[in-house]
């Protein structure tokens, strides 16, 4: 009895720390919900072209800007879309194919209403143009948008459904590079949830892992798991503390960790199961600890006034590097002092059994750093992103701040502004906030970023690259790539060619290895110029193709000859 006592009056203390209009924790004889939560509220509206009263478009930077963002929820046109809202970005990247990648988002057809759908969109030139279909469910309620892969570059869409109370969640599956979308799995599962994939080449890859707070849950438990490749999901089973807002992470012994926060204690907490990679057994997590990131969680105020502030996250070291193994926290929190948020950060190196002091990641020590998101490089390097209000002293203009660190933490790079400034507090779609969170997926090079903005004057969904592409995986930058000929690039758009046809394989037809619009200029090498070894390639081949009418190199109108007509359109383009 004594102990309830005293953990309720340290609650209620920590509680009353908080800045004003803070949410972070509940006492236990209150118990009232986590907050913020998805909610139905508002019927479906559909897209409204009517003029309404817009902040002005913020000018985007040009876009030889290495970090100039492209906006994915776009019309057949590329343009933006009037009077919708796009939040709460989570992307994935096909690790075949690293120029095909989708993000999902929370799609509002109309800001009047505040009813969500489960939006994508997909790319297939490395998020430098996007596609964006529509919603998976059309006129379905659903939020809390998960993307995640595996390593034949399948992608899953982990979506929450809300009917009334009933908090659901359903798994669908792209073979198709995000194009098309399954008719998906239920997934039990409730709000606030996330999932991961098993990438390790253990006894558990292709597991796919998911969890959520429990509290808004249609089933007893807070975690599931699929050895099938996401077809179907075990029963709701327990994690010690039932943490919330939590993310997943798969070390390279195929240990599954957990981080996130306990609600009732205030406190931030990772688990880890050692057996979940195990398709016979079980699930349980048998390590739990509490991990120090320098501050409180923060929710529902400043520049989010109806959404998190920063999510939990945990990611894993599976390089090959000294540095393997490791397991990092990190999330923006409120810090003792007038500092309102920093992003803070803390590392395990012996499986999560302890843990560093906490560091600062932002380098300025005011303002709000808001919405602090971590990745980790095939390489080691860690790379952090958020939003950032150091140059709008009292207000809450942001700006997307990056910095990196390549010593496991220990120190990090200067911070660098990423984006203009923009402001959160417009376009809402009839609820205040932006969401409540973005992602990234590093790899050797760079980072692959998606974030919600309203550099367009509203809410909207925006792909970055941070640092030079690296689209063929091989740790060099593209443009480096192209520069020393590691890389053909025949139509000269910055992309090589082995890039855009993994892809898209129909960009090369009849299989050359030779983008066919190349070929069909008499480009039959691919380096970029018409000129001799073009023309011997193509006498080479004069006459009737081998393939029973198909084209063959050489055959540039395509009629299964090469003839006089293909030399002649080769001449044309000669240089």
């Amino acid at each position: 009895m004594q102990a309830s006592i005293t953990r309720s009056l340290l609650l209620s203390a920590l509680f009353l720390a908080l800045p004003l209009g803070a949410s972070t924790i509940a006492s236990e004889e209150s118990r009232e919900a986590p907050s913020p939560h998805e909610t139905t509220g508002d019927p479906y509206l559909a897209p409204s072209t009517p003029i309404v009263v817009r902040i002005p478009p913020r000018a985007l930077p040009a876009r030889n800007n290495p970090f100039a963002p492209v906006q994915v929820n776009v019309d057949g046109n590329g343009q933006n879309i009037p009077n919708d809202a796009a939040n709460e970005p989570s992307i994935a990247v096909d690790p075949t194919a690293p120029n095909r990648m989708v993000i999902g988002w929370r799609q509002f057809d109309n800001i009047n209403s505040n009813f969500r759908q489960a939006g994508w969109g997909y790319s297939r030139d490395g998020g430098r143009t996007w596609t964006f279909p529509g919603v998976i469910e059309p006129g379905v309620f659903r939020s809390d948008p998960v993307l995640d892969y595996d390593v034949q570059g399948n992608f899953y869409y982990n979506s929450l459904k809300v009917v009334g109370s009933s908090y659901t969640c359903d798994v669908f599956i792209s073979t198709d590079g995000g194009a098309t979308w399954n008719d998906g799995a239920p997934a039990y599962g409730g709000d606030k949830q996330w999932m991961a994939i098993d990438r390790t080449g253990g006894m558990g890859e292709g597991h796919v892992y998911a969890a959520w707070t429990d509290y808004f849950s249609s089933c007893n438990g807070s975690f599931t798991r699929s050895t099938d490749g996401g077809q179907s999901f075990v029963g709701c089973l327990d994690v010690p503390r039932d943490p919330m807002w939590v993310t997943l992470s798969v070390d390279p012994d195929g240990r599954l960790f957990e981080a996130g926060l306990d609600w009732w204690a205030g406190e931030f907490v990772v688990a880890r199961s050692s057996n979940a990679q195990d398709p016979g057994q079980t699930p349980t997590f048998g390590l739990s600890r509490t991990v120090n990131l320098g501050g409180s969680a923060s929710s529902s105020y400043g520049p989010n006034p109806g959404g998190l502030l920063g999510q939990v996250w945990v990611a894993c070291d599976t390089s090959d590097g000294p540095y393997r193994g490791n397991v990092y926290m990190l999330s923006s929190v409120d810090p003792p002092g007038g500092d309102y948020l920093d992003v803070m950060f803390a590392r395990s190196t012996d499986g999560g059994s302890t843990w560093s002091n906490p560091v600062r990641v932002n380098d300025v020590a005011s303002g709000w750093q808001w919405f602090g998101t971590m990745a980790v490089a095939p390489n080691g390097r860690i790379d952090v992103i958020w939003n950032d209000t150091r140059n709008d002293p009292g207000g809450y203009d942001s700006e997307l701040f990056y910095s990196y660190s390549e010593d496991a933490g220990e120190t990090w790079s200067a911070d660098v502004a990423l984006t203009p400034p923009w402001d959160p507090h417009v376009g809402w779609p009839d609820q205040n906030k932006i969401g409540d969170y973005y992602d990234m997926i590093s790899d050797r090079v760079g980072a692959h970023v998606a974030i919600s903005t309203t550099l367009n004057g509203e809410q909207d969904v925006y792909y970055l690259r941070i640092n030079d592409y690296d689209c063929n995986g091989n740790g060099i930058g593209d443009s480096i790539d192209l520069e020393d000929g590691t890389s053909l690039d025949c139509n000269a758009n910055d992309i090589p060619d082995e890039c855009e046809i993994a892809a898209d394989p129909g960009l090369d037809a009849d299989g050359s290895g030779i983008l066919d619009e190349c070929e069909a200029r008499g480009d039959l090498d691919g380096d970029g110029d018409v000129d001799t070894a073009d023309l011997l390639g193509l006498l080479a081949n004069w006459g009737d193709c081998p393939g029973g009418g198909e084209p063959c190199p050489g055959d540039l109108d395509g009629d299964g000859d090469v003839d006089t007509a293909d030399l002649l359109a080769l001449l044309a383009n000669w240089g």
